[in-house]
């Protein structure tokens, strides 16, 4: 996929962890003028939420806050009686329980609403290779097919979808976003969405990994 244009508009979808802001540092880098949709979609992390406008904001960002009602989905993201899962194999290939059905299907139409009518030609999202082992929505071959009926269904065509990371590891996004100067104590991961990490979850587990393996502590930890 393309995505060095210095003369576009692009939308990115900005959850406020660790891979969509390296997403947008990145963008920024090669000259995008930026809008950013953050989804409230009545997750358990809500505080991502609040991570995501501080970073659009620290970065002068237009941003829209989109709420979704999901109260069909069965996922222990969306869903209070449903436990996020502790210590899993974070290299299963099952589908975790804090799968949101549908959730990215839902996101790129929404970011393909917003292109079409604002003129942007290009939609940015953070998913990688760590992402799609266990998030079939987070394959490159969703992206080839969502960006192909997107295309279908507008009427301004030419629309594509843009995920630079995704053939990289944590450990890698981390790395180049060092680079980016991206500010890792802004970004939020926890599934928990508790005051501090919990450091158990998928999300906690892979960040804090990422982390330690060039060298570093991750922010997040030091305010306790």
């Amino acid at each position: 996929m393309r995505y060095i244009s210095r003369s576009l508009k692009a939308v990115i979808l900005l959850s406020g962890g660790i891979d969509s802001t390296t997403t947008l540092y990145l963008a920024k880098k090669y000259g995008y003028k930026l809008s950013a949709l953050i989804f409230d979609y009545n997750q358990r992390h809500r505080k991502e939420i609040f991570s995501a406008v501080k970073i659009a904001r620290l970065n002068n960002i237009v941003y829209h806050i989109v709420k979704v009602h999901l109260p069909w989905t069965v996922s222990a993201l969306t869903q209070k009686n449903i436990k996020v899962p502790f210590k899993r194999n974070l290299y299963s290939k099952n589908i975790p329980l804090t799968y949101v059905s549908g959730r990215n299907i839902i996101f790129l139409s929404y970011a393909a609403s917003f292109a079409e009518s604002t003129g942007a030609k290009k939609i940015f999202i953070g998913a990688h290779t760590e992402d799609y082992s266990g998030y079939p929505d987070c394959k490159p071959q969703f992206f080839s097919a969502i960006e192909r009926a997107i295309n279908l269904g507008i009427s301004k065509k030419g629309i594509e979808i843009i995920a630079p990371l995704i053939d990289k590891s944590k450990k890698s996004i981390i790395k180049l976003g060092y680079k980016l100067g991206v500010p890792f104590e802004y970004t939020w991961s926890c599934y928990m969405g508790g005051r501090f990490p919990c450091r158990k979850c998928d999300s906690c587990r892979f960040r804090i990994k990422a982390f330690e393996s060039i060298g570093l502590e991750d922010p997040l930890l030091r305010r306790k």
